[in-house]
C-alpha cells in the first residue's frame, strides 16, 4: 500500500494516472502499436485504453494515426514529449522506490525486489532501479 501511494503521488504530481504511465511505458518498450495490441501489452481493458489514449493525445504525449496497411485500424505511438515525460517519471519513481526501501541495506533491497518479482512472475524491471 505504501508503494502504491508513493507511485500514485508521483504520477498525480505529473497529472497522470498509473494506467497512462503503463501505456507510455508499453509504447516506449514495444514501439508503435494498434489499440488492441496496446491493450494486450499494457494489461488494460480495450475500452479504457481508448479513453486514456485520448487523454494522452490531448497532452501531446502520444499520437494516434491510421495504420498504412489497414486503414480501418489506428496505431498509437509515443511522441518525443511523451518520451521525455516518461524518462522524468522513471527517475521520480526510482527515487520514490529508493525512499520507500531506505530502511533496508542495499543488498536487502535488491533481494526484496528480486523475490517480489519472482513471486509475481515478472522479470526484474530496470525502471524501478533507474539511477541506482
Amino acid at each position: 500500500m505504501e508503494a502504491r501511494r508513493a507511485v500514485d503521488g508521483v504520477l498525480a504530481e505529473a497529472g497522470l494516472h498509473r494506467s497512462q504511465y503503463a501505456l507510455l511505458a508499453a509504447l516506449d518498450e514495444f514501439g508503435q502499436l494498434s489499440q488492441t495490441a496496446l491493450s494486450e501489452r499494457s494489461g488494460l481493458d480495450r475500452s479504457d485504453v481508448v479513453r486514456w489514449v485520448d487523454d494522452l493525445g490531448e497532452q501531446r504525449l502520444v499520437e494516434r494515426s491510421q495504420d498504412p496497411s489497414d486503414r480501418r485500424r489506428n496505431v498509437i505511438s509515443i511522441t518525443e514529449p511523451g518520451r521525455r515525460r516518461l524518462t522524468q517519471l522513471d527517475k521520480q519513481l526510482a527515487q520514490a522506490n529508493k525512499e520507500l526501501l531506505a530502511a533496508l541495506p542495499a543488498a536487502d533491497q535488491r533481494q526484496l525486489v528480486s523475490l517480489l518479482g519472482r513471486v509475481i512472475g515478472v522479470p526484474r524491471d530496470d525502471r524501478l532501479h533507474a539511477g541506482d
